[in-house]
């Protein structure tokens, strides 16, 4: 009886220990895959693989510095579309922080109701110095007031990416 008291004790012990490395294991590979069947696709079509978190990819922009990219495809929420074609997006990066996202050689666009809907993008992300006037007609695109278009009176550094493709969830 002690030991089969003891052979069960060690089968929970092995079973709990294999358990604890299959969750440190997907923690550690936290990207994902997800279906694409979920998701609408604007641009280029990409496979749903490895796709970084918005954690993630917040990192890697704190790496950057002006002048270096990075291929990459991450999963957020929209914070914002130019309402005038929705030739851009705002993407949330947690923490209160976005990225600024536009479309490889203007070849496609996003519908300007995604506000609020769940993203994957697939492209570049870099470090950007964006104009005064830059920032002005994107204001002026996401339907701000003249009085708070005024008010920018200084370049902006901002978290940009360059997308080839977008799923946005259905």
């Amino acid at each position: 009886m002690k030991k089969f008291r003891f052979l069960l004790v060690i089968t929970f012990l092995s079973i709990g220990l294999n358990l604890n490395a299959q969750q440190t294991a997907k923690k550690v590979n936290s990207q994902t895959t997800l279906n694409s069947n979920d998701y609408a696709a604007f641009g280029d079509k990409f496979e749903l693989k490895k796709v970084i978190t918005k954690e993630q990819m917040f990192k890697k922009y704190k790496s950057l510095k002006k002048g270096d990219s990075v291929a990459v495809k991450f999963v957020t929420k929209i914070n914002s579309v130019c309402k005038k074609k929705g030739c851009w997006m705002k993407l949330d990066l947690g923490n209160g922080e976005s990225a600024f996202v536009k479309f490889k050689d203007y070849a496609f666009f996003v519908p300007l109701n995604a506000d609020g809907s769940d993203v994957v993008v697939n492209g570049t992300a870099f470090i950007d110095v964006v104009s005064v006037d830059e920032l002005k007609h994107y204001a002026k695109d996401a339907g701000k007031s003249q009085a708070e278009i005024n008010k920018i009176k200084k370049p902006e550094i901002t978290y940009s990416f360059t997308a080839t493709g977008v799923f946005i969830k259905k």
